[in-house]
């Protein structure tokens, strides 16, 4: 996963600070309307939407605004329909980028993401020019918590995973999508403490980058990841933990 796990634990360090400004709601509030536009309103029978929803709960978001953020897809709410968009770039030492959004204008969003990318050196690509190096996995980030990792990894693997790495102190669980719920709950029922559980675009090939071009994409991710828009960032650099410790202290 290049780090993923490392790049979410950073994420989540600085959450607090997206909550304050309400970006993080509005972020929460985007997903969970396209999650009901594509699998409809109701959370028990719309898997993406019950993630959505429980993710918006963890971090305290209103009950009303979760309401709203649905009625938004169903063509109750207020506002410019929301769409989702992908933009594919590369970063520093040709990292290949993966930018998924949630915008309610198109042209407002690709001109933040093109500057992003040109103020870090990066650029933005065509559709297709880096996708191909990616597939989309049901990922589970499990923590160990003291517990034998060997363990942990063996239920996942009977929970019906199909491989487990261990990145930056926990565990990440990689399943097909259509699996992602089932090995959920299963992990849950033996008493697994689940970080986090979502679909994510896993690379299969990775480019490892020198220490100045770590941080350099580290910072464009996270410059990436604070529009507004956007939703989530992927990338197939491999990144050193040394690194990834240096740049959560910063």
């Amino acid at each position: 996963m290049a780090g993923h796990s490392k790049w979410a634990q950073i994420k989540r360090q600085k959450g607090a600070a997206d909550a304050q400004r309400g970006q993080l709601f509005t972020k929460l509030a985007k997903e969970i309307t396209v999650a009901a536009k594509q699998g409809g309103p109701d959370p028990a029978a719309n898997f993406r939407l019950r993630l959505a929803v429980q993710r918006a709960k963890e971090n305290n978001m209103p009950a009303e605004n979760i309401q709203r953020a649905i009625a938004r897809a169903t063509g109750g709410g207020d506002g410019a329909e929301i769409q989702e968009v992908t933009y594919e770039g590369y970063g520093p030492a040709g990292t290949a980028v993966i930018v998924e959004a949630a915008t309610d204008n198109r042209n407002r969003t690709v001109a933040e993401v093109r500057n992003v990318f040109q103020r870090a050196g990066g650029s933005l690509g065509e559709a297709g020019s880096v996708a191909w190096n990616f597939e989309t996995r049901g990922l589970i980030t499990v923590a160990v918590d003291g517990r034998d990792p060997d363990e942990l990894a063996l239920k996942a693997i009977d929970a019906g995973a199909e491989d487990v790495r261990e990145d930056g102190g926990e565990l990440e669980v990689l399943t097909a999508p259509a699996d992602l719920e089932r090995v959920k709950r299963a992990l849950e029922d033996a008493g697994v403490t689940i970080v986090s559980a979502e679909t994510a675009r896993v690379p299969k090939t990775t480019v490892a980058l020198s220490e100045n071009d770590a941080v350099q994409m580290l910072r464009l991710a996270e410059k990436l990841e604070a529009l507004d828009d956007v939703q989530k960032v992927y990338f197939n650099a491999e990144i050193g933990d040394d690194v990834f410790a240096a740049y959560s202290g910063a």
